[in-house]
């Protein structure tokens, strides 16, 4: 695992994410993600409709647009939870959709995913929760810190630090704030040494300035380990601050696919924009602060 990184790593004052080095920016641009014509259907709910995307090995890709626009079901295609009702989901080269039983779980060890909610598990330390991102590589079930190598032991602890919690190592999970809590699960991620991130409305149960802390470790650490991500977001500044790339979904429609780079607070906030009955533009969306949200 890479070192943590000096503070020339953190956005700079104006939100936004520092440049790229060469070695960042010469990628490899072999779509990571491939997504033609997908269509979901719930009953008589379409959720995507004819959706295309290629998203680029070592891309962070940020989704946008209203809450039951698309961009949950869109990730799920991503690692199998959904099945399409028409289309093709590619991934790392493999069809999403024929995997089944074994290859299926191996798929899932490449697509590391982080949730709203956390999905830790509260009564185990922090420790525990990020040594369980190892199991896919081991066999048999482990019980208790002492149950995994010493190495696996030293990697979960380097990540816990360099998420900044590894003062909480071998605190309760359910003790921890919200915002601690996410920090865990991005370690509990990293440590499946996954190739591609999901990460579904991370910060959105977190207070705008603990969102802002937490997506600066995700995004950070992705970038020091070279990971495609996919990351659907609400808040708009810390979309432009830190994607590569801006894909806008409304009722489950592509309607915005660009460089972050030169896009403008108005041009990406034009997604959240509904029409009316009489088929004028209503007044923009302003995502509310989340009812609960925790620090």
């Amino acid at each position: 695992m890479s070192a943590a990184p000096d503070d020339a790593s953190a956005p700079t004052s104006n939100g936004q994410a520092p440049a790229r080095d060469d070695a960042t920016s010469s990628r490899d641009r072999t779509p990571a993600v491939r997504v033609v014509g997908l269509r979901k259907e719930f009953g008589s709910t379409v959720a995507l409709d004819d959706v295309t995307l290629d998203v680029r090995t070592g891309e962070l890709t940020v989704i946008i647009g209203l809450s039951g626009s698309g961009k949950s079901t869109l990730l799920r295609h991503l690692n199998g939870l959904h099945r399409p009702t028409a289309g093709s989901v590619e991934v790392l080269g493999r069809d999403v959709v024929a995997l089944k039983g074994k290859e299926l779980r191996e798929l899932r060890r490449d697509v590391g995913f982080v949730f709203q909610q956390f999905n830790i598990v509260g009564r185990l330390t922090a420790m525990e929760n990020v040594l369980s991102g190892a199991l896919g590589r081991l066999r048999g079930p482990r019980f208790g810190v002492r149950a995994y190598p010493k190495q696996l032991r030293r990697e979960a602890l380097e990540l816990l630090d360099r998420v900044g919690i590894g003062d909480r190592a071998f605190q309760r999970t359910d003790t921890l704030s919200g915002g601690q809590q996410q920090r865990c699960a991005i370690a509990r991620t990293i440590m499946q040494r996954p190739r591609i991130v999901l990460a579904d409305e991370p910060v959105a149960s977190l207070d705008p300035e603990i969102s802002g802390q937490v997506m600066e470790v995700l995004m950070r650490i992705c970038t020091e380990e070279g990971l495609t991500v996919l990351c659907s977001l609400h808040q708009v500044d810390l979309a432009l601050g830190w994607a590569d790339r801006l894909v806008g979904l409304r009722d489950g429609q592509l309607v915005l696919d660009k460089p972050a780079a030169g896009l403008s607070t108005e041009e990406v906030m034009a997604v959240y924009q509904r029409l009316d009955p009489t088929g004028e533009k209503a007044a923009e969306y302003r995502e509310p602060m989340p009812a609960g949200a925790v620090r």
